[in-house]
């Protein structure tokens, strides 16, 4: 069927009709249909313009439309659109991709494995630290370890590693020997049974180590900052900390930087800043700012060390592993961002909209505002003294941004309103933002007394 110059209402029956969505009820008939990108502006296939305040998923460091990233991508198409890295092959654009993250990196990265995206890469680390343990001998080293409310994609290993249920259910048996710890997540001190949250964390993580056996564990996977689960930062002493009980027990630590690395919180990668030191670190989104599907997987050397060894190497791998298009726009999408100084745009731009966001903190409905480089939650409650959680934000809050202001957010965890917008946002456009999500909730505040 040629959609071409079908009318709006056209294009959403026929998406009603043949596409299955992520996350989306078939009880829900309405459509956005988005047909251009420029900047931060996005424009639907009615002509009603958005202001993207969340970046896609958290992915258009650079902004939508660039002729550049364009360009880049149809000449090296021209040149060589597809060729393998399997076995002994592989062609430049890899190669210069790969040294090109590690001289971004922290220093102890040593090697890249590539994957499509960050789910792909999430069960990449998750053998991989299997592996690793089991070609050292320590065969009985599988348990992996996460946290509630965390976000690891939702392919079969990354998925289960996911601490959302929600998401798992009927899906089941998930993969076997993972274990989910409590989320440090300061503002719902109900978590922590009156503990400080790190003190809280750190034993229930010795303790949890010590029931499944310190020699059954083969690594910890955590986000240096929860996305999916409302921007949650960490207390400033517990990464390190976690850090220091793994190691004490020779338990890997893989960072889930999909949604932090590549400048999303004002450094290349968020682990350094917070004393986490892991032993992989996961990639995706910001690689291209979404141009194209890519990710990549970093691996300190003992661990690269150990998985090039043995007949097979390292047997997990992709077929669009290292894709040259892909490879191409990513080395593109990092020039950008050094040479426009977009990492600096998001620190400044991202404590802007904190600056601008923080008299809203005086509404009875917003019970913390959380904010690390150009991202910014606004967690909603129903009272500031319960703290609990505002009913059904994402229709009364998330919904109507988009309706009646034009602008576009994300709601996570059900109750947080989460700002991820590309780092060329404007002071004006940073301004619209805060006053577009400010004016809705003086509106709902002045309608609920009782919120």
């Amino acid at each position: 069927m040629n959609l071409i110059g079908l009318a709006p209402d056209e294009m959403i029956q026929a998406d009603i009709r043949t596409l299955i969505h992520p996350q989306l009820s078939a009880d829900h008939l309405q459509r956005v249909v988005i047909v251009e990108g420029h900047g931060c502006t996005l424009t639907g296939a009615d002509g009603t313009t958005y202001l993207d305040g969340s970046g896609g998923l958290w992915l258009a460091q650079i902004g939508h439309g660039r002729r550049d990233m364009a360009e880049v991508a149809a000449a090296q198409m021209q040149r060589l659109e597809y060729s393998t890295c399997f076995w002994d092959f592989t062609h430049d654009r890899a190669v210069e991709l790969a040294d090109r993250l590690l001289s971004i990196a922290p220093a102890n990265m040593s090697a890249v494995h590539f994957t499509s995206g960050g789910s792909e890469g999430n069960d990449a680390a998750i053998k991989a630290a299997r592996l690793y343990h089991h070609r050292r001998g320590d065969h009985d080293r599988t348990w992996i370890l996460s946290r509630r409310g965390a976000y690891h994609g939702l392919t079969y290993g990354g998925g289960t590693a996911t601490g959302i249920g929600s998401l798992l259910e009927g899906q089941g048996p998930h993969l076997p020997h993972v274990s989910h710890l409590t989320a440090p997540h300061s503002y719902r001190r109900d978590l922590f049974a009156g503990q400080d949250p790190t003190e809280f964390c750190i034993r229930e993580l010795e303790d949890r180590i010590q029931q499944l056996g310190p020699h059954n564990i083969a690594a910890m996977i955590g986000e240096p900052i929860m996305g999916v689960a409302g921007l949650i930062t960490p207390p400033p002493d517990y990464w390190r900390r976690v850090r220091e009980v793994l190691t004490r027990h020779d338990i890997l630590l893989i960072a889930d930087e999909v949604v932090t690395g590549f400048g999303r919180t004002g450094e290349w990668f968020a682990a350094p800043d917070l004393c986490m030191q892991p032993d992989i670190i996961v990639t995706a989104k910001g690689i291209t700012s979404g141009y194209l599907p890519m990710g990549a997987v970093l691996f300190s050397k003992p661990i690269a060390d150990v998985l090039r060894s043995g007949v097979n190497g390292f047997p997990v791998g992709f077929t669009y592993f290292g894709h040259p298009v892909a490879c191409a726009v990513a080395l593109k999408n990092i020039e950008i961002l050094e040479q426009e100084n977009l990492l600096d745009a998001a620190r400044d731009t991202g404590q802007l909209l904190h600056n601008l966001a923080a008299p809203l903190a005086d509404l009875s409905i917003v019970g913390e505002i959380r904010q690390a480089g150009m991202t910014l939650a606004l967690e909603l409650v129903t009272d500031p003294v319960s703290r609990t959680p505002f009913p059904d934000a994402g229709v009364a809050v998330g919904r109507r941004l988009r309706d009646e202001f034009g602008v576009l957010v994300r709601v996570s965890a059900g109750s947080s309103l989460v700002l991820s917008p590309p780092f060329v946002l404007t002071e004006n456009e940073a301004t619209r933002l805060i006053d577009s999500i400010g004016s809705l909730l003086r509106q709902i505040t002045r309608s609920q007394p009782t919120v």
